[in-house]
């Protein structure tokens, strides 16, 4: 969370995350960094909203009633453009570097733009060459590398995101936002390397056991895996956990489709 090969994607996943349209509530991207003047985003976006753009590829972008979720709001590339070139001008200043980077990588994250994706990217990397301890600079650089690997479909850029959030949980050992996103740089790479993810799914909800995108992705895992009762055990902690998850219905097929198919 990215426009990231959906349609074959989401057949695998059967995750459906009609995004709220609360979300998109314009507002003053000052109030997020306070120095960015005429920006316009949704301050209200936050690590769980990331979190849902990146557990729903198939849906990426719609908004209930069919509108777009990243036309929603738009603003000027020009203005982008020059609070970039702000940043390259005062590239010894942590807070300009930290606010703008965490703000673009927030709004490439929503319109699914690959290229401001790479720019914010840029500039968190140096935000965090200025303050190598900064945690909210580490993760968000972490999940550019995350989204970075998902658009391009690039190991390499996912190898890099483990090593990063790898830094934010020496820091913070039980987060379990990052340590699922481990796991999912795992389960979404080429080839997946199941085994790693269910490692790491299950580690996150050590620490919380009613972490929904971990339930929700170990089943997916463990279907992949076939291993259907397993499956069938998370996905009931899944449904304890939120009884309304939307992932649920299909996951519930996937299992039944296996347990009553016929035995050839």
């Amino acid at each position: 969370m990215s426009e990231r090969r959906f349609s074959v994607f989401a057949q695998r996943l059967l995750i459906f995350y009609p995004m709220n349209t609360k979300v998109v509530t314009a507002a003053l991207l000052g109030t997020i960094v306070g120095l960015i003047g005429g920006f316009i985003l949704a301050n209200s976006i936050n690590r769980s909203e990331i979190n849902n753009l990146k557990a729903r590829p198939e849906q990426q972008g719609t908004a209930p009633g069919g509108q777009k979720q990243n036309d929603a709001f738009n603003i000027d590339p020009d203005e982008i453009k020059a609070k970039i070139a702000e940043a390259d001008g005062n590239a010894g200043n942590f807070s300009f570097q930290k606010n703008l980077g965490l703000a673009l990588y927030r709004y490439a994250a929503m319109k699914q733009d690959a290229t401001l994706m790479a720019d914010a990217t840029r500039i968190l990397e140096r935000a965090n060459s200025l303050d190598p301890k900064d945690y909210d600079v580490i993760v968000a650089l972490g999940n550019s590398y995350f989204d970075t690997g998902y658009f391009a479909k690039d190991k390499a850029s996912f190898q890099k995101a483990r090593v990063v959030y790898g830094k934010a949980l020496a820091s913070k050992p039980d987060d379990a936002d990052v340590i699922t996103d481990v796991a999912l740089t795992y389960f979404l790479d080429d080839p997946p390397e199941l085994e790693k993810a269910v490692v790491e799914f299950n580690k996150a909800l050590k620490f919380n056991p009613k972490h929904e995108r971990a339930l929700q992705f170990l089943t997916q895992t463990l279907l992949r895996q076939n291993n259907y009762d397993e499956a069938a055990r998370t996905l009931d902690k899944l449904r304890a956990a939120n009884p309304k998850n939307e992932t649920i219905a299909g996951l519930e097929s996937q299992i039944a489709a296996r347990e009553y198919a016929p035995v050839k």
